[in-house]
């Protein structure tokens, strides 16, 4: 069943965020103050979460709003089959392209390429 629309996360929103860029600042506050639904993988927190103190800050205050889905061992092994079906190798970008799928809504991500190669129909939203 579709949830109410919202936005998936992928690293390079979190990234951008960290490196403070303006536009991604300010589309973070527009979802948050808009009550978006935000989901990200656990997996992306991995890639981007280093604890750097003050540059994090602006993660930490988007992660707050954010669910974020964690790769448990039945996740785990449909990833491997859609990397498998893809021919593709990122667990992370595999589960980025199920949890869009399951809720049908877009992809927000700075690398389209490579959520692309594993589903064409995917909707993404450059940033």
């Amino acid at each position: 069943m579709k949830d109410a629309a919202g936005v998936v996360l992928d690293a390079g929103v979190f990234i951008a965020l960290e490196r403070r860029s303006r536009v991604v600042v300010a589309l973070a506050q527009l979802l948050v103050d808009a009550g978006t639904p935000l989901v990200t993988s656990a997996g992306v927190i991995a890639q981007i979460w280093r604890g750097g103190g003050n540059r994090q800050v602006p993660v930490a205050f988007l992660l707050r709003h954010v669910l974020v889905v964690a790769i448990d061992y039945p996740v785990a092994r449909t990833l491997g089959r859609i990397l498998g079906e893809t021919r593709t190798s990122d667990p992370v970008d595999a589960h980025i392209v199920l949890l869009a799928r399951e809720r049908e809504w877009p992809v927000l991500t700075s690398d389209a390429g490579d959520l692309l190669a594993i589903d064409p129909t995917l909707i993404v939203e450059k940033i």
